[in-house]
């Protein structure tokens, strides 16, 4: 993955299922993420293919000509990108505070008792 520093690449919600898809699936053609996503979406093909233009020009994603195609592979990795729309989300939404964040969404959410678990042994890890 390349060193472009993140806080310079801002990723939208529609940005984001196109990396996903590319994350998942690299190196892939573009006419696969046009076709999967204009199933997925209803988008038309020029919607993708500007969203894929607009990722490589950021420095999110690299395309690469395969004979007639262009193949599309991540410059950046989905963690690193999770990493940051979190830090962002956390200091937007709770003020910086990961406290309040947790605690809002272990009330909110159908924990499974495995979940539980995990939960409890990072809190002792913590703990320590």
């Amino acid at each position: 993955m390349s060193s472009i520093s993140l806080k310079s690449v801002r990723i939208s919600e529609s940005e984001w299922l196109v990396m996903s898809m590319v994350w998942d699936r690299s190196p892939i053609a573009a006419a696969e993420i046009v076709e999967a996503l204009s199933r997925q979406t209803g988008w038309h093909s020029r919607t993708i293919r500007t969203l894929l233009d607009r990722l490589v020009r950021k420095g999110a994603l690299k395309a690469a000509l395969d004979g007639k195609r262009y193949l599309y592979e991540p410059l950046l990795s989905m963690e690193a990108c999770v990493r940051q729309e979190s830090r962002s989300f956390l200091r937007r939404v709770f003020g910086g505070e990961p406290a309040p964040m947790i605690l809002y969404l272990v009330k909110e959410s159908k924990l499974t008792q495995e979940e539980i678990k995990e939960l409890k042994r990072l809190l002792t890890q913590k703990e320590k």
